[in-house]
């Protein structure tokens, strides 16, 4: 079968977390995966993004196609009602926490955060190399960096966890961005 350019589109995500040890300031590239599903959306009127160009499904389609633990079909609890409302209502907190936390560090009332955290509350014990240096940027930009930086970190660590025991593209059913586009789908439908 011949290969697409799209079945290469997990090197995004690879690339993603590689150039943050360049600078962290790249992280802010996080942003293009928060809002090109929602503009392919409402052009598209479908779920563009999610059937055919999200870098982090494609990833795990790479690592796990045939060879998850289980291969199990994903729990209900874990594809319906409360667990993805919890899991948007996180995504949610986060994206908060992210603005109001900026919004700290830019006033001077807060250092700014240096390291990349799981689940915004667990701060990992090491830091990643910044291998290009950039004089003279704001602590704020500094700070809001690693906060996309852990939010993208904490999703695909999720993703390759759920990826690894039941089936490659799990995460998608509780992913935020196809979650919300369910919601949007739904509202056009009825209206």
């Amino acid at each position: 079968m011949k290969k697409r350019w799209t079945d290469f589109l997990y090197l995004v995500t690879i690339l993603f977390f590689a150039l943050g040890f360049f600078n962290i300031l790249f992280a802010w590239l996080g942003f293009l995966c928060m809002i090109i599903p929602f503009a392919l959306l409402l052009k598209n009127r479908k779920k563009t993004w999610c059937q055919g160009y999200c870098p982090r499904a494609s990833l795990f389609n790479f690592l796990f196609k045939g060879r998850s633990l289980t291969g199990k079909a994903v729990p209900r609890w874990l594809t319906q009602g409360k667990f993805k409302l919890i899991f948007l209502f996180y995504f949610c907190i986060n994206l908060t926490v992210l603005i109001l936390s900026t919004i700290m560090v830019f006033k001077g009332k807060n250092s700014g955060m240096e390291r990349i955290r799981f689940m915004m509350i667990f701060q990992l014990p090491w830091k990643i190399p910044q291998l290009i240096k950039i004089e003279g940027i704001s602590r704020w930009a500094v700070h809001l960096s690693y906060r996309i930086y852990s939010m993208m970190f904490t999703t695909t660590t999720i993703g390759l966890i759920l990826g690894f025991l039941f089936k490659p593209r799990t995460w998608c059913t509780i992913c935020p961005v196809n979650t919300i586009s369910d919601v949007i789908l739904y509202k056009r439908r009825v209206s």
